[in-house]
């Protein structure tokens, strides 16, 4: 039985199961996914479906095609102090708005749904695509943690961007 989590116009959010496990490797090994994340073993997915706290979703077109055009992992569910991480936000189908929609999707369902205090992420400094949606959807700079990953030979630095539910309210999106 698939388990819908959150759904707008085009887009919802389905809890993966095993059998989407091929499709996150794929997208998260695709080049343009994969420079921007640590792209995790088929081992460590398996292990972190469904663990307390964490959940991997699906998101899928919102039509009688159910598209897959991205997933998600997001940790801090059963968080006391009501924060939480959205560890992974990776589309493979871009330029239609689906980054937008997502993290309209995503704040509504931690502030809306699930009455979160703050919402986070962190992101590879050099990821201008990604902190562009994310800053446009009202996340802000908390920090940068500098030369932290270690990528191909290479020191990378990671931006922590936040969001804090009052924030979300007194700009809430409406679809």
């Amino acid at each position: 039985m698939e388990k819908i989590i959150k759904t707008s116009k085009r887009l919802r959010f389905r809890q993966a199961t095993a059998a989407d496990v091929d499709y996150i490797m794929k997208v998260e090994y695709l080049p343009e996914n994969a420079k921007y994340v640590i792209p995790y073993t088929r081992e460590i997915h398996m292990m972190t479906l469904d663990t307390p706290g964490a959940i991997h979703l699906i998101i899928e077109t919102n039509d009688d095609t159910h598209e897959k055009v991205g997933f998600l992992m997001i940790a801090g569910l059963d968080n006391p102090s009501k924060e939480i991480e959205w560890t992974r936000i990776i589309l493979n189908v871009k330029g239609k708005g689906y980054g937008h929609e997502t993290l309209k999707m995503l704040k509504s369902w931690a502030f809306d749904d699930l009455k979160f205090h703050r919402a986070w992420l962190d992101c590879k400094d050099h990821n201008a695509r990604a902190l562009h949606v994310y800053e446009s959807e009202g996340l802000i700079r908390e920090g940068l943690i500098r030369e932290t990953i270690l990528t191909d030979g290479i020191y990378e630095n990671l931006v922590i961007l936040g969001i804090l539910d009052r924030e979300y309210f007194a700009e809430k999106p409406s679809f």
